[in-house]
């Protein structure tokens, strides 16, 4: 077992309970390259919902990735995959610092995605 799954693991074990809800909802899951994907189902209706400036379409959780649909798995995986990577640099710390990457952006008077330290790189290496 590598042990970038074992420091992901915390974050990917919400992924995992979300893959779950997806595929018991008539939604596809399925492991691409080493990444659980799940689209579809509940995640149809949850993630355009979650708090963002634009609808979710797609996010990462450790080693899974979610998204609303199969198309958008595809559209946005080099993306998500520049997201599972940084998890395995922060592991557990990722999403505390994520966040805090969005409230430097947004006290700075930014845009608290866009500008996120994180999403610029998944953009700008994707």
């Amino acid at each position: 077992m590598r042990l970038a799954y074992l420091w992901t693991s915390p974050n990917s074990l919400v992924g995992l309970g979300c893959a779950l809800l997806a595929h018991t909802t008539g939604g596809e899951v399925a492991i691409h390259d080493g990444v659980l994907e799940a689209c579809g189902g509940a995640l149809s209706s949850i993630l355009p919902r979650l708090p963002a400036a634009t609808g979710v379409v797609a996010i990462t959780f450790g080693h899974v990735v979610l998204a609303t649909s199969q198309t958008e798995i595809e559209k946005t995986r080099a993306h998500e995959r520049v997201h599972v990577r940084q998890y395995e640099r922060w592991g557990p710390f990722f999403i505390p610092a994520y966040l805090a990457a969005s409230g430097l952006a947004l006290l700075q008077g930014r845009d608290p995605y866009h500008d996120n330290h994180f999403e610029r790189e998944a953009f700008a290496h994707a």
